[in-house]
């Protein structure tokens, strides 16, 4: 096995997302037609946890041939479980040679190497690195939201989609929404104004949290005191440099599906957010709520909330009030002058439906239904709302992409500094509203 270590672009608005919104619409609802012949699609899965897993189940799932001819991760446990649980699911389409099991910070250039295709799912500090070295080797693209954790990295995200473009690359964000069919109506009524004029918007994300992974069930695996690099890349969600914060992690998914509604992003945001029970020494340095108030360029508004509680209110959804009704856009649902309910085939599950839209473009060389810069306006607008609940200022769109704030280590390596280090009791310092800078 191998085991190498190694230590703004102008921003469009409204007619891009129209363009991106139609091609969503048409690509997602359309048979999935594979070009004829034989040629086989070698991929590579950079990031072996359970989102990248999952990505290579539906990838492998696809018609037409192909292989998985290459593997990459941090950590060689996660590669191997990885590949043992693929191989079982998919005997004759999982192809990986032990010498092209790849471990380690540079390991994903191998892998990518190899690759027709290439699955990003490592944790998504990341990913603008990666999508970079994808697009530098002229690979077609699955990579998972959110794209970047700050500034820098929607800009160079952004810089790399304009070279794919270019190449005539394949690139798909997994924003799995835009490949959901009563999605897909709902927000094409919307659009068509069946609630009239939007005037309002709430969107949530609210729920107890996800998995947290002590530093001594790290020490138990190693056998010996990881190092502070070590414990942060097996405890990612809990860094902003890694992960974003759950706002950018999760909440993404919502702020994105008003941004479809919506075909814009927002020119301002205004937040308040904290740590209220989030407070373990495993609990990193992320808030555990989040409260965002997004301005439109027309002057709409959207409210949004994010929380990490348990045992608090619940609800992972959208909502947009219009002059002549309103939606329940996540239970595809309208009330008003055009009352709706979808009722029909949902169709595929949309995360495999994603996949098999963007094997049919690449094998049919056709347009895949959204683009790298859509991901990146939706990442950036996570990123946006984590800017103004850390700093407890108002924040305009071009602040936020223009940060100078760069949040990756300048040096990787399993023994470097990380961009936030433990005080002598293990805590790590935690963002205050109307102290700390965020752009």
């Amino acid at each position: 096995m191998n085991t190498r270590l190694s230590t703004s672009p102008e921003l469009t608005r409204r007619s891009f997302l129209k363009t991106t919104t139609t091609l969503a619409a048409a690509a997602s609802l359309a048979p999935g037609v594979f070009a004829a012949g034989d040629d086989t699609l070698k991929v590579a899965l950079i990031g072996c946890g359970g989102r990248g897993s999952g990505a290579a189940d539906q990838a492998l799932s696809t018609t037409g041939p192909l292989k998985l001819v290459a593997m990459a991760d941090a950590f060689k446990d996660r590669l191997d479980g990885s590949y043992n649980n693929l191989k079982a699911a998919h005997a004759d389409r999982v192809d990986v040679a032990e010498e092209n099991k790849f471990i380690g910070f540079d390991a994903y250039r191998h892998a990518i190497a190899m690759a027709d295709v290439v699955i990003l799912a490592t944790p998504p500090g990341f990913r603008p690195s990666h999508f970079e070295e994808a697009v530098r080797q002229g690979k077609h693209i699955f990579m998972e939201k959110p794209v970047a954790v700050d500034g820098p990295g929607v800009r160079k995200v952004l810089a790399a989609a304009e070279e794919a473009k270019k190449k005539n690359l394949k690139v798909a964000v997994g924003l799995q929404r835009h490949h959901q069919k009563p999605y897909l109506e709902t927000i094409k009524r919307l659009h068509d104004g069946d609630i009239g004029d939007i005037v309002a918007m709430r969107a949530y994300w609210n729920g107890d949290g996800v998995w947290v992974r002590p530093r001594k069930d790290l020490e138990q695996k190693l056998g010996r005191t990881p190092t502070e690099m070590e414990y942060q890349m097996y405890n990612w969600y809990y860094f902003v440099w890694l992960c974003g914060d759950h706002i950018n992690e999760q909440h993404i998914h919502n702020l994105d599906v008003i941004n479809w509604v919506k075909q814009d992003h927002p020119k301002l945001a205004r937040g308040m957010g904290g740590r209220q029970v989030r407070k373990g020494i495993d609990n990193g340095e992320i808030f555990d709520h989040h409260f965002v108030e997004f301005e439109y360029p027309d002057g709409t508004r959207l409210s949004s909330q994010c929380r990490h509680i348990p045992g608090c209110w619940d609800s992972v959804s959208e909502h947009v009030q219009g002059t002549k009704g309103l939606c329940d856009v996540s239970g595809y649902n309208i009330t008003g002058e055009k009352a709706w309910h979808f009722t029909g085939d949902e169709g595929k599950d949309p995360y495999q439906q994603e996949h098999d839209d963007l094997f049919a473009a690449i094998r049919n060389d056709t347009p895949y239904a959204e683009t790298a810069e859509y991901g990146a306006y939706s990442t950036m607008t996570a990123i946006m709302g984590r800017m103004a609940t850390y700093c407890g200022k108002e924040l305009t769109w071009d602040d936020a992409i223009n940060s100078q704030i760069d949040t990756f280590p300048k040096v990787l390596g399993w023994d470097a500094k990380t961009p936030t280090e433990p005080d002598a009791n293990g805590r790590y310092a935690i963002a205050i509203p109307g102290k700390t800078k965020s752009f």
